[in-house]
This record gives structure tokens, sequence and C-alpha cells, in this order.
């Protein structure tokens, strides 16, 4: 086989290997000598450049050469873009060694060690007084989480299980129904309100719910299949809100009509 320079500049090839079971596509210079291409290959198959000997095999896998000239420029050989360079490790290592990571010691450090280094995150936060660290952000927080249970709680309080309501839910339009359940719930904090609506427009039958995002614009807690039960009625006809969207007073049941349809 006659061995001839090429002129362009880079060359993209797939790269396999003895050690393992994949293939990675990679760009390379033409310019770059064997010795050096072996270099640029420890980080992609995991072989020492001393221990690796290279084969060039064409697009449609047929064996070209070998490329055994460690001074040689890789485009003094016929590689071409869509060729396979397969590496054979002479390392002793074996196939798939560099593949499985729960062989790979990993490196750990207590708690106590971690917080008497200067260069972490941890550190860095305490330093800076963020997030967690930020002893004032925290008080504030606190304070702002304990005043809004002050306030829901005497919202609550002033909702009595029985009682007729209406249910106002920005960008809803009135629900009413009647109060099933007035407090604390193991599925969000805060106090919340089982409602019974007199229509199924609810979200679920009393029980808990699997909630999702709850934001002061959707006071309205999801539905869920399964749960601790809070009171009893109909699928679709039950739901928990915040004491804020609640309005107890004389809200007679209206005719609907559901029973004819």
């Amino acid at each position: 086989m006659e061995v001839t320079g090429l002129s362009a500049p880079t060359v993209t090839v797939f790269i396999s290997s003895s050690l393992n079971s994949f293939r990675s596509e990679k760009r390379y210079s033409r310019s770059l000598t064997i010795a050096e291409f072996k270099c640029k290959l420890e980080l992609v198959v995991g072989s020492p450049a001393s221990c690796m000997e290279l084969e060039l095999y064409g697009a449609d896998d047929k064996f070209y050469s070998k490329l055994d000239q460690e001074d040689a420029l890789l485009g003094s050989y016929p590689v071409d873009d869509g060729c396979r360079i397969h590496v054979i490790d002479h390392s002793g290592a074996r196939l798939g060694e560099y593949e499985d990571v729960s062989k790979v010691e990993k490196y750990k450090i207590s708690q106590e060690a971690y917080d008497q280094r200067q260069d972490s995150v941890r550190s860095f936060l305490k330093r800076s007084k963020l997030g967690r660290y930020n002893e004032e952000e925290r008080a504030q927080r606190e304070a702002e989480t304990t005043q809004r249970l002050t306030e829901e709680k005497a919202q609550a309080d002033a909702i009595s299980v029985g009682s007729r309501c209406e249910v106002q839910a920005p960008g809803q339009s009135p629900r009413r129904g009647t109060v099933m359940y007035v407090g604390l719930t193991d599925f969000k904090p805060g106090y919340w309100i089982g409602v019974r609506y007199d229509e199924p427009l609810g979200k679920n039958d009393g029980r808990e719910p699997l909630w999702g995002p709850l934001t002061p614009a959707f006071p309205i807690m999801p539905c869920s299949v399964n749960g601790k039960r809070y009171f009893e009625c109909q699928a679709k006809y039950g739901a928990f809100v915040k004491p804020s969207v609640v309005t107890v007073g004389d809200f007679p049941e209206e005719d609907y009509g559901l029973d004819e349809m």
C-alpha cells in the first residue's frame, strides 16, 4: 500500500478500542505525529500512549494499515473522513474495565474534614453569608412563615364545619358549597378548608390530594385518587382551598338541573 500525503487540515474519524465496547467520533489535525496522536487518544480510550497499537480501517471497515511510525504525520496515512482507528491496548487491562464505574474507588471525606476546608462551596457560602448561612435572611423567612400561619389560623378559626360558603379563587367563577373540614393537613403546611361543592367542580372526594405547585394565584390543591380521608363526598365534588378564598354566609344551594341530565 502506498502512503501518501493529504492536504486537508483536519479529519473526522471513529475511535474504537480493545478496552471499550463503544465508538467515539472525533476530529483531529492531520499535522499531528502518531506519537502526539496517541497522547490525545489517552483521554478517549483510557490506555497509556506507550501501550497503544493503532490500526486504520476504512469507512467500509476494511483494514488499511497499522499506524506504527511514531514520528510520521497522521496525514501521511490514507486517513479520510469516516475511517476508523482501532486502539489495541497492551497494558494488561481487560475489556470493559474502564466502563464499570462501580469499580472505581470513590474519594470520601467526613463532614468534619469538609467543614475545615477553606476552598469548598460550603466555606464560600459561610463567608459570604448566603443561603442557609444568612442568619438574617433565614430569621426573616421564619418570621414571615410564622406571620402567614398566624393569619391563616385567624381566618380558619372564623370558618366552621357545616357552614355554607362561597369559594372565589383568582381567575375562577364563584363556587358554592359546604365546609367539611377546617385545620392542618399532612399533605401541605398551613391551614386548609375542605369544601364539598354543590356542583362536580372539585378535584377529589375528600381524600388527601396529590399536591403540585401552589401559588397565591392558584390557592386550590390538585386532586388525587388515593390518600388520607378528611371528609366524605362524591368524586369531583371535593376540594381543599386556603382560608383566604373562602367566604361563609347565607349561600343557598342553587338548582343547576344536574339531576335532569
